[in-house]
């Protein structure tokens, strides 16, 4: 008998902001303060900052992930976040907007768009080994070849980074739009 299923708890919270005009600066120096709360925070499991090449420069998407959403609400409902709310809203022009996904879906949100109902699982696991297959072959031979003096777990720790760093924002935002109309049957 195969034991059950591990469900994957993790919560990845998008967050976008604008910035007022001439607030980039002090809003950079506040999300770096941020950053050192959140991942103080007991469940946190990474935060990213990304400025908009393509559209708006006073854009701003925060990627922040928890290993589950207990963790996710303990950290929104301290005082210390609700003030940092407040200190962060001060440079925006309006009220974030906050997207919250369980588990793998985080993968599959397509690009501009609201979160729509995540895909069946079995369709999640193809496309995800699709992304993860072809980085997987090519990204350890290639770097051990690229880099022959590193030590095999400090090349390990580069390589996976580099797995990791390509799926969450190359590989998987293009497979789930080229793949969206068979993983979201009502996706147009």
């Amino acid at each position: 008998m195969s034991p059950p299923p591990v469900e994957d708890t993790t919560v990845t919270v998008v967050v976008r902001r604008r910035t007022k005009p001439g607030c980039e600066t002090p809003f950079e120096e506040a999300m770096r303060e941020f950053i050192a709360f959140a991942l103080a925070s007991p469940g946190n499991r990474g935060i990213h900052v990304l400025r908009s090449e393509q559209g708006n420069p006073r854009d701003y998407t925060v990627v922040d992930r928890f290993s589950d959403a207990e963790s996710r609400k303990q950290f929104t409902a301290s005082e210390t976040y609700k003030e940092w709310m407040i200190r962060l809203r001060e440079l925006t022009e309006e009220d974030p907007h906050i997207e919250e996904l369980g588990g793998i879906s985080g993968w599959f949100t397509l690009p501009g768009k609201p979160p729509a109902k995540a895909p069946p699982k079995p369709k999640m696991a193809l496309v995800t080994f699709l992304g993860v297959y072809p980085l997987t072959s090519l990204f350890p031979p290639l770097f051990r070849k690229l880099l022959p003096d590193w030590h095999p777990l400090l090349l390990n720790v580069l390589v996976t980074g580099l797995v990791v760093a390509s799926l969450t924002w190359v590989v998987m935002p293009f497979l789930t739009k080229r793949f969206r109309h068979w993983l979201f049957t009502d996706t147009k």
